[in-house]
């Protein structure tokens, strides 16, 4: 797993907001330290330079990683799934 950024907070629409390191995808999966899948990548917004993700959750552990790292898989085959 490869660090994405840190979840700043929880937005009013009820999706994780994290403030990127790199860049992300979307449909990317976001895991909490531990590697529990807990929100998947919605939109990249803000400029280039200072990226922030806005991310769907999926789990209730998405509460637990507010002001914590958050990471991504560095090979995203492994984290894509067919819908």
């Amino acid at each position: 797993m490869e660090k994405i950024g840190k979840a700043i907070h929880m937005a009013k629409s009820g999706r994780l907001i994290i403030k990127a390191d790199r860049e992300a995808r979307t449909g990317q999966f976001i895991f909490e330290k531990s590697g529990h899948k807990v929100a998947k990548v919605a939109e990249v917004i803000g400029p280039a330079r200072s990226p922030y993700i806005s991310a769907l959750p999926i789990s209730d552990r998405v509460n637990r990683v507010v002001g914590k790292e958050v990471f991504i898989l560095g090979d995203d085959r492994r984290d894509r799934k067919k819908w």
